[in-house]
């Protein structure tokens, strides 16, 4: 059964991204795009170029980047996700009280978008080009993931402590207890790890907040999709009673 629902999980994940693209070349990409056009004239004002003769000189060009370059990363991202989600979905099934596939499969997106996408974004939220020195690059690449990882192991925590004190206290106490673990991981998490605040003081702040607010959008999109379409999948083969 594994092996079937990580096929139509990885599916689900492909048709979810690319309805994500869509949104995403409609609303973030002429966000981009302004961004790219800051830092141009910028560029232009203090090294006295054109930004013509950066542009050719860009190993892949806009065009390519908002088109075929954004469908080829949100897809691969969206089939990996997918994938991912089915194996989660495989492991929960038939231990989380009586949830039907399709409940299950959307309670695992709302998890997967607030542990993955909310809770780092708080801390290091999305940032259009133009936004962040190329020197501290690999630091803010590795604390955002870090971010995600302690945010992924603080709802394991969580999710064991409850198993652990609900026979002791019931289970609206029990979740508590695990919703209260979660939460001083993250907090603990939030102080430790490095602030990190690039924005360049006379940055269009409605270019950076529609960016941010685009890209939470894609997410959600992404995320609701993959809950939607792989619980209508998974229910389907679940109540077939195909031989395995």
């Amino acid at each position: 059964m594994t092996k079937d629902l990580l096929w139509r999980g990885m599916l689900a994940g492909v048709l979810a991204a690319l309805l994500a693209t869509l949104f995403a070349r409609v609303y973030a990409e002429p966000q981009v795009d302004r961004a790219i056009g800051f830092e141009a004239s910028h560029e232009v004002h203090a090294m006295g170029h054109g930004h013509d003769d950066e542009a050719a000189e860009a190993p892949v060009s806009r065009a390519t980047q908002k088109g075929l370059g954004l469908a080829t990363a949100v897809v691969l991202y969206g089939a990996a996700i997918g994938g991912l989600f089915s194996l989660v979905f495989a492991y929960c099934y038939g231990r989380i009280g009586r949830a039907g596939p399709r409940t299950l499969a959307m309670l695992i997106a709302a998890l997967g978008f607030l542990i993955i996408v909310v809770i780092p974004g708080l801390k290091y939220p999305p940032n259009p080009p133009a936004v962040g020195q190329a020197e501290t690059i690999q630091m803010r690449t590795g604390a955002y993931f870090a971010m995600i990882v302690i945010s992924i192991a603080a709802l394991v925590l969580a999710a064991r402590a409850r198993a652990m004190t609900i026979r002791a206290v019931g289970a609206f106490n029990a979740l508590a207890i695990g919703a209260g673990t979660y939460l001083a991981v993250i907090a603990v998490a939030q102080l430790g790890l490095p602030d990190i605040n690039e924005v360049p003081a006379n940055f269009p702040a409605t270019v950076l907040w529609n960016f941010r607010i685009a890209s939470i959008g894609m997410q959600l999109i992404l995320w609701t999709m993959l809950g939607l379409a792989f619980g209508w999948m998974a229910e389907k083969r679940l109540r077939a009673r195909v031989p395995l």
